[in-house]
């Protein structure tokens, strides 16, 4: 007897009927590049279709968002001026207060979601204090239990911490209960690798690094079984999700985190890989939506259960089709 698998394959609506994972809008984060000034409204060459906004320019972005039912935006700040300490991040009049206070207002119905790192608000472009050339934890978490008040006092729904700092989440967590915040949660990007797919980021947040990189606080991509002690100590201090980044290249990272922890588990399609896929489509290489559709959809598969994309609005727009 032949074993007929092609039996369920035989017709679009019999393949929906077995399909064992989905896609949906419920899945979805928007990142959104907010600059400090005003009439600003400029593209990101190394990211077709993603611009940066000034909050005068904003609202037709979050119009658009808010009617393909995207439920979230993560939001990136980009000051108008920076220092050594970053300390733009814990000003309560600063460009990611002024974003979360006015898209609040203006679009309440969005669920919003802050970065919380120093990357785009430091002279240096690290991640924290710098101390003798490498990024001083201890004292970069402190700055980092200022930053997530200020955010929360502004009115965020969510912080996510992405600087990848020892005990980051712990000082996060008791910052926030300290200060009456207990109810709001934490997004960590708990194993986040030191990869090359962030350039065109850097690009978008005016973030690289003025000396050296990121190696000493970002995770080796050689590195499987430390992702999961990561993943640990963020649980264990009190993270409500857990992120990897970047999303396609650590498909095996997603799976052990749904396979090993019983919380929801977020994956974020970095710039890299979107600019691959519309460089590629922009040459006529690859079919853009479908190429588009089947790498997000391996993400689901690998387990995230919340998708952080810059196709969002593309997604959302092929799902209603």
């Amino acid at each position: 007897m032949i074993n007929r698998t092609r039996r369920l394959r035989s017709t679009d609506n019999i393949r929906r009927l077995v399909r064992e994972h989905k896609l949906s809008v419920d899945d979805l984060i928007y990142p959104l590049f907010i600059e400090e000034g005003s009439n600003i409204e400029t593209p990101i060459v190394s990211m077709p279709g993603i611009k940066r906004y000034s909050l005068d320019t904003l609202s037709k972005e979050l119009d658009e968002v808010v009617a393909l039912n995207i439920p979230a935006v993560l939001l990136f700040g980009i000051p108008s001026k920076k220092d050594e300490q970053g300390s733009e991040t814990w000003n309560d009049q600063g460009i990611m207060q002024q974003a979360v206070r006015f898209i609040k207002k203006n679009h309440p119905g969005l669920y919003l979601i802050t970065d919380v790192c120093f990357c785009e608000y430091t002279s240096h472009g690290h991640c924290g204090i710098i101390h003798q050339q490498d990024v001083d934890n201890d004292t970069t978490l402190v700055n980092l239990a200022k930053q997530v008040v200020s955010h929360a006092k502004a009115g965020v729904d969510m912080v996510a911490p992405s600087g990848m700092m020892d005990g980051m989440i712990a000082t996060i967590r008791t910052a926030l209960d300290q200060h009456g915040f207990t109810n709001l949660p934490i997004m960590s990007y708990a194993v986040k690798y030191a990869s090359a797919f962030y350039g065109p980021f850097r690009d978008a947040a005016d973030s690289t690094p003025v000396f050296g990189d990121r190696r000493t606080y970002q995770m080796d991509p050689s590195n499987r079984d430390e992702g999961l002690r990561e993943a640990t100590f963020d649980d264990q201090e009190g993270a409500d999700i857990l992120m990897v980044k970047p999303a396609l290249s650590y498909l095996d990272i997603i799976s052990d985190l749904k396979r090993n922890f019983d919380r929801p588990v977020a994956c974020y399609n970095v710039s890299g890989e979107y600019a691959m896929i519309k460089a590629a489509a922009e040459k006529g290489w690859i079919d853009e939506e479908r190429v588009m559709m089947e790498s997000l959809l391996s993400m689901k598969r690998a387990g995230a259960d919340i998708i952080i994309t810059y196709f969002a609005k593309e997604v959302a727009k092929c799902l209603t089709k």
